[in-house]
């Protein structure tokens, strides 16, 4: 194992700059959302399920709109990379229309059929009811989401990591203050219990939309334009762009539908299992901060990379971020090992509930490793390099073909416990991890789409 690079400075650098604060703001978000977990955790497993299940709805809209979000960002990496703002502003309203969209659909399901939705999941009414109340408000909040979403997205492409910081963090703090505050009825709030965490969430989203338009305007970034230009494009150039970023959308909306399939089937589990799942869930979030800071800005450094023309250099850079990461993993995951009794100290759970947690955490942590290297190749080259349609596949063949049936078989063929459930679903991470290590070294994955004829620049 070639560890040279770990002297390359400017590379460090220039890694960093992008890793440490897009690291900084997810272990913030995940800080507060195990924090959220905590408050509501006090008021039962009941309530730590209904939360858990309501933002499995939101869990599927994220993912729609990351997947739609960073399948365009490829071409803001690219375009960026040739020092063009123009064509990213276009691009920039192109995912403005496609999230808004699918925010929109989101919405309805959540404002008007929340208990079907629900449904999907469990059987308990308690937990319906209680998801059902929460999901009526957080819903209105999904179109701001959306275009915020889209906007980070293509601020983390052109290396404007900062202020999205900003944004984020600003907002996860005031969600965490107002929703404490209505979750237990502090300084003369009214105690709402779930409600309450439902109306700080729904606050914190929106002011994280209001931050964001400010700090573009104010510091006068390339985004900083009438946005009626946003929209001004050419449909070629639009069918070109969603040719790219549709397979990842795709991919992540079947991915998020296989996650909350694994979901629905703890949560028939029992009550106790899905409570666990959602406890180890905060941690595993918070574990990942690292890698998701790494494979970020290993996505954002190989775009640009190849918009720049410099293809070998952006094979490089995959292969130090897969060692690096590698590296953390181990770390972490002997982490979470030693803090598991500390962890299961702070949630409310019945004996049974704690010994799930307890192996859950301890599955999650020895399988770290192997789900960093899947995550920095899926993310950092083979999207990042435009390789959707191959990422697509992969991932499609690798949860419902292995990892959903193997829950299936685990939950109610074998009647496992949720722990060995949960460490079977880990096999489609194995068999995932020899397919995109072999995709990586044929160079396959390598696209440049912003130097080739027919693209405006």
């Amino acid at each position: 194992m070639n560890l040279s690079f770990l002297h390359d400075r400017s590379f460090l650098r220039e890694l960093l700059v992008i890793a440490i604060p897009i690291s900084f703001q997810q272990l913030i978000n995940a800080s507060l959302n195990m924090i959220d977990v905590i408050m509501v955790g006090q008021l039962g497993e009941t309530a730590i399920a209904a939360l858990g299940l309501a933002n499995q709805i939101f869990f599927v809209l994220i993912l729609i709109l990351f997947g739609t979000t960073s399948g365009m960002a490829i071409f803001t990496a690219q375009y960026w990379g040739k020092r063009e703002v123009e064509p990213i502003r276009k691009v920039l309203g192109m995912s403005l229309i496609v999230s808004v969209a699918a925010a929109f659909l989101f919405t309805l399901v959540a404002l008007l059929i929340p208990e079907t939705a629900l449904g999907f999941y469990t059987r308990d009414l308690a937990v319906i009811e209680l998801g059902s109340s929460y999901l009526r408000i957080v819903g209105f909040t999904y179109i701001p989401i959306a275009i915020a979403t889209a906007y980070i997205a293509v601020l983390r492409s052109v290396q404007l990591i900062r202020m999205t910081v900003i944004a984020t963090v600003t907002a996860l703090v005031f969600k965490t203050v107002l929703g404490y505050g209505l979750i237990f009825g502090i300084a003369g709030l009214p105690a709402l219990g779930v409600r309450g965490a439902a109306i700080g969430t729904a606050a914190g989203w929106t002011l994280e939309l209001v931050l964001l338009l400010v700090l573009i305007y104010a510091q006068k970034t390339p985004l900083a334009a009438n946005p009626l230009t946003f929209f001004s494009f050419d449909m070629s150039f639009f069918a070109r762009v969603l040719k790219t970023a549709m397979p990842a959308t795709v991919n992540e909306l079947f991915w998020s539908l296989g996650i909350t399939t694994y979901n629905a089937i703890y949560a028939h589990i029992g009550t106790d299992a899905i409570a666990a799942i959602n406890v180890n869930a905060t941690i595993e979030e918070l574990g990942f901060v690292v890698f998701l800071g790494l494979g970020n800005a290993c996505s954002v450094l190989v775009g640009n990379r190849i918009g720049a023309g410099q293809k070998e250099e952006a094979y490089e850079i995959v292969r130090r971020v897969v060692i690096l990461g590698l590296f953390f993993a181990v770390g972490v995951g002997l982490l979470v090992i030693l803090l598991r009794s500390a962890v299961i100290g702070l949630y409310e759970l019945s004996p049974s509930g704690e010994n799930n947690v307890r192996w859950l955490l301890t599955v999650m942590a020895a399988c770290l490793w192997i789900r960093m290297l899947n995550f920095s190749i899926f993310i950092g080259a083979l999207r990042a390099g435009g390789d959707t349609r191959f990422a697509l596949l992969m991932e499609l063949c690798s949860i419902w073909l292995i990892g959903v049936p193997a829950a299936y078989v685990g939950a109610f063929v074998l009647h496992l416990p949720v722990y060995l459930v949960y460490l079977m679903v880990m096999l489609e991470e194995v068999a995932k991890a020899f397919v995109s290590g072999w995709r990586y070294k044929s160079r396959k994955w390598i696209h440049d789409l912003v130097n080739i004829s027919g693209i405006p620049s």
